[in-house]
């Protein structure tokens, strides 16, 4: 786990909240102040985790904003591990839920009421996703709730689509990190982020494991959140990005999928890898996504891939038939929405 090398601000405790935020932060100093200043009247305890940041964004917000817990870690352990350590330090809160925001995003008032609530009217709801749109176009959509298909392929519904078609609240496969709230009750049957993916698809993954233990994740639109996009990364396609979405991408499958399920799909698999390596090729990022891949192999074969793998158990086969149907459904609303 993360070494923490500074822990500020107070825990809280009997304030009466029921959720606690948690934004990982790795020099986000372009962001951070607007999205801790959009959360001031928002009823939930925030901790920030900052991932070794060296541009100051960590010290603005000790200093700016002292009601807030700042966790420093020593380097930056990704994503995964920010979000998992903030999870974590959630425990002296004695709270409900946990909140995931991006430092690249601001909130409408209300949203933190908007999540709870979708939550509490159901009982085997794991995580609701915000509404997310654009920070810089609000009328377009940025996530409407994350999908995945027999493709391989994870992605956003409603992106860069009018905002306005994406106001009813629906089942979704999983819930965008950068905006979304879990129970922190499931998370303690499921397990955390898996941080053998560092960053990217790990939300999805985290979706996919609560699926199996029959769990649902939900579309919140009344949550509304404004996000830039690409903060940490610093653009929407880049070689960073493209190898850890590659090794994410085999890694997920191999971890949820039963060797028979992979079987079944391997059409479709082969097939949506090929599209996306062709499409990074494009980009002038064939290698980087070939070197991604050729790491998640490694990764699948590898002592702690193979310790993270779901268990198969006969019991839930009904559950699985009903994710082998909603990766189908998914392939074609991809291409058909």
């Amino acid at each position: 786990m993360p070494h923490e090398i500074k822990s500020g601000g107070n825990p809280g405790r009997g304030s009466g909240f029921r959720s606690t935020i948690i934004i990982p932060n790795y020099n986000g100093i372009k962001y951070i102040e607007n999205c801790l200043a959009s959360l001031a009247d928002e009823p939930a305890h925030v901790i920030v985790v900052d991932n070794g940041s060296e541009d100051g964004s960590r010290e603005l917000v000790e200093e700016k904003f002292t009601s807030v817990r700042v966790m420093a870690l020593d380097r930056n352990y990704g994503f995964c591990g920010a979000v998992n350590r903030g999870i974590e330090e959630s425990g002296k809160d004695k709270v409900t839920y946990v909140i995931l925001l991006n430092n690249d995003t601001t909130v409408q008032p209300g949203f933190v009421r908007a999540l709870e609530h979708a939550l509490d009217g159901d009982k085997k709801a794991f995580s609701g996703a915000a509404r997310m749109v654009n920070m810089y176009r609000p009328e377009m959509i940025d996530d409407a709730g994350d999908y995945y298909c027999a493709l391989g392929w994870a992605f956003a519904a409603g992106k860069d689509k009018p905002a306005a078609d994406y106001e009813r609240p629906r089942e979704i496969f999983s819930a965008c990190g950068g905006a979304c709230i879990y129970r922190r009750s499931i998370l303690g049957k499921i397990g955390l982020l898996d941080e053998n993916h560092f960053a990217y698809l790990e939300d999805v993954d985290l979706g996919y494991r609560a699926k199996i233990f029959g769990y649902r994740n939900l579309y919140v639109p009344g949550a509304v959140v404004y996000h830039a996009g690409s903060a940490s990364s610093g653009s929407r396609y880049n070689a960073f990005k493209a190898e850890l979405t590659a090794a994410n991408s085999v890694y997920l499958v191999y971890k949820n999928m039963p060797f028979l399920q992979i079987f079944l799909n391997l059409p479709f698999l082969l097939a949506g890898f090929l599209v996306k390596f062709l499409f990074y090729c494009r980009k002038g990022l064939g290698k980087n996504w070939w070197k991604g891949t050729r790491k998640g192999i490694g990764l699948c074969r590898s002592r702690q891939g193979r310790e993270r793998r779901v268990r198969f158990l006969p019991g839930r086969l009904p559950v699985y038939l009903r994710i082998q149907w909603e990766l189908i459904r998914n392939m074609l609303y991809r291409f058909c929405a």
